[in-house]
């Protein structure tokens, strides 16, 4: 058995964070477990080849999304083809750019996306290949207030 690392989202209204990550980054359902009152109790998404596990809150059992806790302290990498294809459907689909798309030091075009349940998701497309010396001298450059 080999060793796997799936984010698991607790999410305040984890259907409707399942029709957004379909429309904005083409996610596919995988699995749904409902209770009989609506709320899911688990599912798993399909992103590219990467697996997302998530489900509703269960303040009962500690389990509170971003929303409620107010915010996240974790963000989801998402490398795509198209970066900001991606960006403008997932902002029609409902998220919001809190960071521009733009070319970035580190050989990525980027930006950064709250989705409408409280994760930040960083959408990037490679657009360079950069070693880490390189990456390295760009960022004490970009750090010593010049450009990267």
């Amino acid at each position: 058995m080999s060793i796997q690392v799936i984010p698991y989202l607790h999410v305040k209204g984890a259907a409707r964070a399942i029709e957004f990550y379909t429309q904005a980054f083409g996610a596919t359902e995988v699995l749904r477990l409902s209770e009989p009152g609506g709320r899911i109790g688990h599912a798993e998404i399909q992103i590219g080849g990467a697996r997302i596990m998530l489900a509703d809150e269960f303040p009962e059992h500690g389990i509170r999304g971003p929303q409620s806790l107010g915010g996240t302290s974790v963000g989801i990498h998402l490398t795509v083809p198209d970066v900001a294809a991606v960006a403008e459907r997932a902002v029609a689909a409902g998220g919001k750019l809190s960071k521009p798309i733009q070319d970035e030091f580190y050989g990525e075009r980027a930006g950064k996306l709250e989705d409408p349940f409280g994760h930040t998701w960083h959408l990037v497309t490679r657009i360079e290949d950069v070693s880490p010396e390189e990456m390295q001298r760009r960022y004490d450059a970009l750090m010593a207030g010049g450009k990267g």
